[in-house]
C-alpha cells in the first residue's frame, strides 16, 4: 500500500473523516486501510442500528455518534466542527461502504500540496462506463448547474472523497442538509472564501458487494438542483458565472 511521502501535508494537520450509516459489512476494512497510512481517523456514525458503532469503537479512531439519523450533511458538519476543535487544518472525507479507497488518499494530499487552499475532489472518470447511465446523465447535469453557481468548471461534483482545507471546514454552519451539503460547500467555499476546486481522477466503483446507496436519485437530485437554481437566482449569478465557465475546463490533477 502507498505511504504518504514526507513532503506531503503532515498527518497531524489532516485527518480522514468517515461519515457512516449502517456500514457494518465494510467499515472495519475501510478504517484499517486508512490507518495503514498512519493518518488519524474520525468517524461520525449517523444513528446506525446494525452494529457499526460497536465495530468502530474497537479501533484506534475518534468516534462521534448521532443518537438518531440526521443525514450525511449533518454528519459531515459534525465532523468539520470536531476536526477544527481537535486542531486539524484539513480533512479528507470518504464514504464507509468501500466505494472510496485509501490508496487514493496520497494522491489527494499531493494535489493539495500543489494547489493550496483548494478543495481537492476525487473524480470518478476512470472506467466511467461502469456508472449506470441514469447516474451518469444526472451527474453531468448536476456538474453543469453547480459549475454555474460556483463560477468554475467542475467535474463529478457528487463524489464524496475530497480534501477540504480549513477555509472550507470553517463553513460548517452554512444552511444545508442531507446530500445537498456536499453541493453547497463547493458553492459557498467559492463564493465566500474564493476556494477553487481541483479534481484527481479515481476509479468508478459501482459493482461488487457494496450495500445499496443511501442516495436516492430522484429525491436527492431534485433537492440539489432546486438549491443550486435558488443559489444562482438569489445571488444574481445568471450572466456573470455563465460567462466565466463558458470556455473553462475543469482543473484535473493526476499526481
Amino acid at each position: 500500500m502507498s505511504a504518504v511521502p514526507e513532503t506531503m501535508t503532515e498527518p497531524a494537520a489532516c485527518c480522514v473523516l468517515i461519515p457512516c450509516l449502517n456500514e457494518a459489512l465494510a467499515i472495519r476494512g475501510v478504517i484499517e486501510s486508512v490507518l495503514a497510512l498512519n493518518l488519524p481517523v474520525m468517524v461520525v456514525d449517523d444513528g446506525s442500528d446494525d452494529g457499526t458503532p460497536e465495530i468502530v469503537s474497537r479501533l484506534p479512531v475518534t468516534l462521534i455518534r448521532h443518537p438518531e439519523r440526521r443525514g450525511k450533511g449533518e454528519a459531515l458538519r459534525t465532523g468539520f466542527r470536531a476536526a477544527l476543535e481537535h486542531g486539524y487544518s484539513a480533512v479528507i472525507s470518504m464514504d464507509g461502504d468501500g466505494q472510496h479507497v485509501a490508496e487514493d488518499i496520497p494522491r489527494l494530499l499531493a494535489a493539495a500540496q500543489r494547489y493550496p487552499n483548494h478543495i481537492i475532489s476525487g473524480a470518478r472518470i476512470r472506467h466511467r462506463e461502469r456508472q449506470p447511465n441514469y447516474r451518469r446523465r444526472a451527474n453531468d447535469f448536476a456538474d453543469w448547474g453547480i459549475s454555474w453557481a460556483a463560477g468554475q468548471r467542475l467535474i463529478d461534483t457528487q463524489c464524496g472523497q475530497r480534501y477540504y482545507p480549513r477555509a472550507a471546514l470553517e463553513l460548517a454552519d452554512i444552511k444545508s442538509g442531507g446530500f445537498a451539503f456536499e453541493t453547497d460547500i463547493l458553492i459557498e467555499a467559492a463564493l465566500q472564501r474564493d476556494v477553487r476546486v481541483a479534481s484527481v481522477p479515481i476509479e468508478s466503483r459501482y459493482q461488487g458487494d457494496m450495500r445499496l446507496s443511501h442516495f436516492r436519485p430522484v429525491r436527492d437530485f431534485s433537492r440539489i438542483t432546486a438549491r443550486v437554481v435558488w443559489r444562482i437566482l438569489r445571488a444574481g449569478l445568471m450572466r456573470d458565472h455563465l460567462r466565466q465557465i463558458r470556455n473553462q475546463q475543469p482543473l484535473i490533477v493526476d499526481p
